[in-house]
């Protein structure tokens, strides 16, 4: 990531994309590298501008926001060094939140989270780290806890290749635990858990940390 962040937006809605154009491009540190109205759209801008952040809508008509972040995956232009992915959507209680986060999507946001949330996810998302609003995070807590979601055979064997230590901080990532903080609780050197998370992130196939988390709610105690 770049000094400045780099962030393409991704909404069928002309007034969102105008809106959340005009807030991100108000900051210092973020520049609107472009917009697009669908998912295909943004899988080829991606591949050509190569942005930090795409911010997208989930839901959009022709190309939905699922299919691109698929997309991208597969041709390999997620994670790091590549680019983020923030989903939007209008509900709290959107069906694909699983999905999109288990696809690679670095995280989740209300189109009505504040002007702070926005920001701030973006530059977490350039960062590497997780970005959910609140009522997202505790939509997925609910849901996992409710058992609606069962751990799968294959889940379990992406885990297979894991160290016990880098258990212990796939663990603490699901907690919500920044990389300093897990450092602290593990007793460590930040350089060390940076280690520690690309390895896991590596061997279980996630291509971010908001995608380790979820894999984590499923198969860890």
């Amino acid at each position: 990531m770049s000094e400045q962040i780099s962030v393409f937006v991704v909404d069928d809605e002309p007034v969102i994309r105008a809106g959340l154009s005009a807030i991100l491009d108000s900051q210092a540190d973020i520049t609107v590298a472009g917009t697009a109205d669908d998912g295909e759209k943004a899988v080829e801008a991606c591949a050509r501008l190569r942005p930090d952040v795409l911010l997208m809508d989930i839901r959009m008509p022709r190309r939905d926001g699922l299919w691109a972040l698929a997309e991208l995956g597969r041709r390999r232009l997620l994670g790091p060094g590549r680019s983020r992915v923030l989903m939007l959507t209008t509900f709290d209680l959107d069906e694909y939140v699983d999905d999109a986060l288990a696809a690679g999507a670095s995280g989740f946001l209300l189109k009505n989270s504040s002007y702070e949330e926005l920001t701030g996810a973006v530059r977490a998302a350039a960062a590497g780290h997780s970005a959910l609003s609140p009522a997202v995070t505790q939509r997925i807590i609910e849901g996992h806890l409710s058992g609606r979601r069962r751990t799968s055979d294959q889940e379990l064997a992406r885990l297979r290749d894991l160290t016990e230590r880098e258990v212990d901080v796939l663990r603490l990532i699901r907690d919500g635990l920044s990389n300093a903080e897990i450092a602290d609780r593990l007793m460590v050197s930040l350089h060390t858990v940076k280690t520690h998370v690309s390895r896991m992130l590596t061997k279980t196939g996630c291509q971010s940390r908001a995608q380790a988390a979820v894999l984590a709610r499923n198969t860890l105690p």
